[in-house]
């Protein structure tokens, strides 16, 4: 059998020490699958005194990452630290310099440094991986950097972040606020106390960006993404989507168009009969739409430690049955040097047209004055809704609910803008895309 593999780990939090863990319950099995031992010889973390429920004895302390990342006693550099910047960018560069293969679930430091680390990787002849940073335990970037090889992709989409997908849910099943729903989510280790990142979209298009990549063989572009978080949704808008036969998911989207590539983030109606709409809680989902194989859907647990220390023990399994002067394949896809330069795609219709909701000053005219406002941009109506007075609206008040067909983004802000102008309206609208398709 072969020698082990030796395994530094920076970064011991949830999810690292779920990693030491599991490589410790799972040794037998994995050796037997892989082959070889996959052995931690090394780790580094903050405090030495924290317990974490795992045996650090016998294991190499470093205080420094960059350190262990440099040293000769590992093979593999399994970074958990976090962040863009600082020790982990550091860290992970020194360990790909030093000819170490690298695991990490940094969707942070990937999205704003992926390409330039994955040079280094691909010069140097190891593995850059990480399963880890997109989805959780969904094998999401080996499905797409390895099995759809040879299929043209021309739109990956999905639910990217548990703790937006949990709030959502929870808020359609128990008509909980937005506010409650973060509350518990905070105190079930869902949210972040700053959950800013998480719920206002940041998470799932640093996910979405490195989808893309892999998806069109594009350099990454995590500044070119539309992005619109869940903070203020409703549970007007809730019951308002549930009435019209949808479910409102934070969706991140990307597709290939005839003039670029198109990336967004945001609230998204989806029919209760699509596969999305039955993503519940914490769970996430990714959809790719390929020429040759069609709609792929996967699904599972998307946070946590357990299913994401899953994606790292993968990716060290990758790397433990690769043959020694084997020439691994590009981190994303393609050779980071031939990645094609991003191109924007220029603004078009959205078939699935757009939710509306409009809290208006109950007098006359305001309806025909609404009406007329959305024609002069050429916005075509599907419906137009006056709905009940809800118990918390004022007297004098009304919540009228508009679905458009087809039209630009563009043109429904310019129309909300006069319609503000015109001073109908009591607070600020809502505006949610609809997406009418099988999957989304």
């Amino acid at each position: 059998m072969s020698e082990a593999l030796r395994i530094g780990v920076a970064g011991l939090g949830t999810v690292g020490s779920s990693v030491l863990r599991i490589l410790h319950d799972k040794a037998d099995m994995l050796t037997r699958q892989c082959g070889k031992e996959i052995k931690v010889t090394a780790v580094s973390a903050r405090s030495r005194s924290r317990d974490r429920g795992v045996d650090l004895s016998g294991l190499k302390w470093f205080d420094d990452p960059v350190e262990l990342a440099a040293s000769d006693e590992i093979d593999v550099f399994v970074e958990l630290i976090g962040g863009d910047e600082g020790a982990a960018k550091v860290a992970v560069e020194t360990a790909l310099q030093a000819g170490h293969h690298v695991v990490t679930a940094n969707k942070a430091l990937l999205a704003k440094h992926g390409v330039a680390l994955a040079e280094i990787a691909e010069s140097k002849g190891v593995l850059l991986n990480f399963e880890a940073a997109v989805a959780g335990g969904i094998p999401v970037i080996k499905a797409m950097r390895e099995s759809l090889t040879g299929n043209s992709v021309s739109r990956v989409y999905g639910i990217m972040n548990g703790t937006c997908n949990y709030i959502l849910t929870r808020m359609g099943e128990e008509g909980i606020s937005f506010e409650d729903c973060l509350k518990d989510a905070q105190r079930l280790g869902y949210a972040e106390a700053d959950p800013t990142f998480d719920v206002e979209g940041n998470d799932t298009a640093h996910k979405l960006s490195l989808l893309t990549s892999l998806a069109f063989g594009t350099q990454i572009a995590a500044d070119d993404i539309d992005i619109e978080g869940i903070s203020n949704i409703s549970l007007a808008d809730i019951r308002a989507a549930d009435d019209l036969g949808y479910r409102i998911k934070l969706l991140g989207v990307a597709l290939k168009t005839e003039t670029g590539i198109e990336q967004r983030v945001h609230p998204t109606m989806v029919p209760t009969s699509s596969v999305i709409a039955q993503v519940h809680g914490v769970t996430n989902a990714v959809a790719i739409e390929t020429d040759l194989l069609g709609e792929l859907l996967l699904s599972g647990p998307g946070a946590g430690g357990d299913a994401t220390a899953s994606a790292v023990l993968g990716d060290l399994a990758d790397i433990a049955k690769s043959r020694p002067g084997f020439q691994h394949g590009p981190v994303f896809g393609s050779p980071a040097k031939t990645l094609e330069t991003y191109k924007r795609a220029d603004i078009r219709e959205h078939d699935g047209g757009f939710f509306i909701r409009l809290t208006v000053h109950d007098r006359t005219g305001a309806f025909a004055a609404i009406a007329s406002r959305m024609a002069e941009n050429g916005i075509s109506l599907e419906s137009i809704v006056q709905r009940n007075r809800d118990a918390s609206e004022e007297k004098g008040v009304k919540t009228v609910i508009l679905v458009t067909h087809a039209t630009t983004e563009t043109a429904v802000q310019k129309a909300l803008e006069a319609i503000l102008n015109d001073d109908h309206l009591v607070d600020k609208p809502q505006m949610i895309r609809i997406e009418r398709g099988t999957g989304a």
